[in-house]
């Protein structure tokens, strides 16, 4: 009895290893949802849309991009959390969905170490540092001797406590010793027009959002923050080669489907997205929104949320940030 009990283990089991090369095969069979944690319009929605066109040509299935702000992302990360991981509903998530919510929300109706599997970074999404026209510095390290002149009397705009230009902020003002006022705002938009209209001086927003005003010289831009200049801002210099070396606080881009997808399905996947990026006119498109498009592996993708999330841990904490 024990042996015929072994024997139909070990049939299943084979049984399902060799089903799962052809699970990936037929997969997709139907159209693939693509969850965005935020509403159109935004950074993390367009990158999206290129995504979802150019997988949809190589899957032969349409790729349907589904908006579900709210909670800073929490809600529409939650859907694809809990559906079925079968590799037909995924997660475009970023920086503040996958690194940073961890520490700013302790209470997830989801895990976030354990719910999702990587699977490739999308883009990376560099920040410009930005004044008012009318403040007087053309370079960051101008910019710093003000900041530190006049202690208290200047401020800087966010789209909200805790997304990635809010702690670049802080990260700038902690590495600089500066003062300088934080007034978040209720998103992008309303942040930046407050810069454009000078009721605040600074404001530190992705290259998509910021780069028609600056190249409209609507505003100045002072530095981005990557680790090399980018393509869309290439007079721009980097923070660290003009006044903080070593200073590298950017936003990013990544897929990410329910953990128990299987693994074939997602090797597939991250494949396909490192194709899709190899493409000189699909790079074009997102160089051209102030992004730099780069694919990973599964791996070196969980490593890179593994990494910013004990390093936004660790600002959050000695910044006391909260949301409130």
């Amino acid at each position: 009895m024990m042996n015929r009990r072994y024997a139909l283990a070990t049939a299943l089991a084979l049984g399902a290893t060799a089903l799962s090369p052809v699970a990936a095969q037929t997969w997709p069979a139907r159209p693939v949802t693509l969850v965005v944690p935020f509403p159109p319009g935004g950074g993390t929605d367009t990158g999206a849309r290129i995504l979802a066109e150019q997988l949809g040509k190589r899957w032969g299935q349409p790729v349907v991009v589904e908006n579900k702000g709210g909670a800073a992302g929490q809600i529409g990360a939650e859907v694809v959390a809990k559906a079925k991981p079968d590799g037909y509903t995924l997660l475009l998530g970023n920086i503040g969905t996958q690194a940073i919510n961890p520490s700013l929300y302790p209470r997830m109706a989801y895990n976030p170490e354990t719910a999702f599997a990587p699977i490739s970074l999308v883009a990376e999404l560099p920040l410009a540092m930005m004044v008012n026209p009318a403040v007087p510095a053309s370079t960051a390290a101008e910019f710093v001797a003000l900041a530190r002149a006049r202690p208290g009397q200047m401020s800087y705009s966010s789209a909200g406590a805790g997304g990635a230009p809010h702690l670049a902020a802080e990260m700038f003002k902690d590495r600089t010793g500066t003062f300088i006022l934080h007034v978040p705002y209720r998103g992008g938009g309303p942040a930046i027009a407050d810069l454009l209209a000078g009721h605040v001086q600074l404001s530190f927003m992705t290259v998509l959002e910021a780069s028609g005003h600056i190249k409209a010289g609507k505003l100045r831009a002072l530095a981005v923050t990557s680790d090399t200049r980018v393509p869309a801002l290439p007079a721009v210099p980097t923070l660290a080669e003009s006044a903080l070396p070593g200073f590298n606080a950017i936003s990013w881009l990544g897929l990410l489907a329910p953990a128990g997808t299987p693994k074939d399905i997602v090797d597939r996947m991250a494949a396909d997205v490192q194709a899709v990026l190899a493409d000189e006119a699909v790079k074009a498109r997102f160089v051209a929104l102030g992004g730099v498009p780069r694919a990973t592996t599964p791996q070196a993708f969980a490593q890179l949320i593994a990494t910013d999330r004990r390093r936004y841990a660790q600002v959050i904490r000695d910044r006391k940030i909260t949301t409130e």
